[in-house]
């Protein structure tokens, strides 16, 4: 987003919570891998560096912000978490630790992954029972031997499992519906074959998008034949009640376990906004970001418009977007 408005020549300042630029990668475990290449894992105007057919690891994500940010000259304000958003006069006023901005356009850019989602079963298991949600688990070494339960059936799910498997027992618990896709298919990354087909770019709204967004969780490069044949992971499926060290699951068997990692993902935090923008069931109302309040946009959501909305190659295209929307409203505002 800030390298579109840079473009406008626009002033503007990026909030970011952490004391860093991509702070939030911190919290990701040593060893995550992205499942997109390098070649789809730039952002607007810089190349990822690196071999474009690999795959980029945690700490090259986290310099490459750092580097983007550096490149473009971008106003980023550090340690600046955002307590409130209101309106007033027509304005919005952002409460931060230090003091308060008031701006003309808001842009809320904190994407769909904020505050981790753990289920009800965590108070029911013994306290010897060593427990923490993806975003606490850093390396296998922070994890006690014995049997391990990882819960969640996305892709931070199997990565941690595969890499569990080398040094512990591993039993993973799958409660959602998923959809396997090979990483490479005839020699080719997927992301090249979806973006030469169209189907990242089909919208929400259309056929294949909806076919797409009802089609549950899509795994990227693993299965669970894989994880059992070549890694030893037991597959489980839902987790559905937990007594002392037992784990219960929707087929009726039972696990005694030693630790259990949530890795059960997000949920947004929109407690800080203030304007009534959200539905009976907290999401966001927009029309590819756009909201009912004139100059609030959001950026990043899931399936905001197509598939790569949340996704750190093609969000540029809904940031281009916003950009005009941003530049279209001071037009209209300086004409009034």
């Amino acid at each position: 987003m800030g390298y579109f408005l840079a473009r406008q020549g626009r002033q503007f300042v990026i909030l970011e919570a952490g004391d860093r630029v991509g702070a939030a990668w911190n919290t990701r475990w040593d060893s995550l891998v992205l499942f997109t290449s390098r070649r789809y894992s730039a952002l607007a105007g810089l190349a990822f560096p690196g071999d474009p057919a690999g795959y980029a690891t945690r700490d090259e994500v986290k310099a490459y912000l750092e580097k983007y940010a550096a490149t473009f000259d971008l106003p980023v304000q550090l340690s600046s978490p955002v307590s409130s958003l209101t309106v007033e006069d027509g304005r919005f006023i952002l409460q931060i630790q230090n003091g308060r901005i008031e701006a003309d356009q808001v842009v809320v850019a904190t994407g769909p992954f904020q505050t981790p989602a753990v289920p009800p079963l965590t108070s029911q298991l013994a306290p010897e029972v060593f427990q923490t949600h993806s975003t606490g688990y850093l390396h296998p070494g922070d994890v006690p031997p014995g049997r391990v339960l990882v819960v969640g059936g996305g892709n931070t799910g199997y990565q941690i499992a595969k890499e569990l498997s080398a040094t512990h027992q591993v039993t993973l618990a799958v409660g959602s519906r998923q959809k396997p896709l090979p990483q490479r298919v005839l020699g080719r990354d997927l992301f090249w074959w979806l973006t030469k087909t169209g189907v990242i770019k089909k919208t929400a709204d259309s056929r294949i998008g909806r076919r797409l967004r009802e089609g549950g969780d899509t795994l990227i490069g693993s299965s669970p034949g894989e994880l059992e044949k070549r890694y030893g992971v037991d597959v489980k499926p839902r987790a559905v009640g937990a007594s002392g060290r037992s784990v219960s699951f929707a087929d009726g068997s039972t696990l005694e376990v030693d630790a259990v990692i949530w890795a059960t993902g997000y949920r947004p935090d929109y407690s800080w906004i203030e304007p009534p923008l959200f539905d009976e069931h907290g999401r966001v109302r927009h029309r590819r970001g756009m909201t009912d309040i004139p100059g609030l946009y959001f950026l990043g959501l899931a399936w905001q418009h197509t598939r790569g909305s949340a996704l750190i190659g093609w969000v540029k295209d809904d940031a281009e977007f916003i950009a005009a929307r941003i530049e279209a409203f001071r037009k209209r505002r300086s004409l009034t």
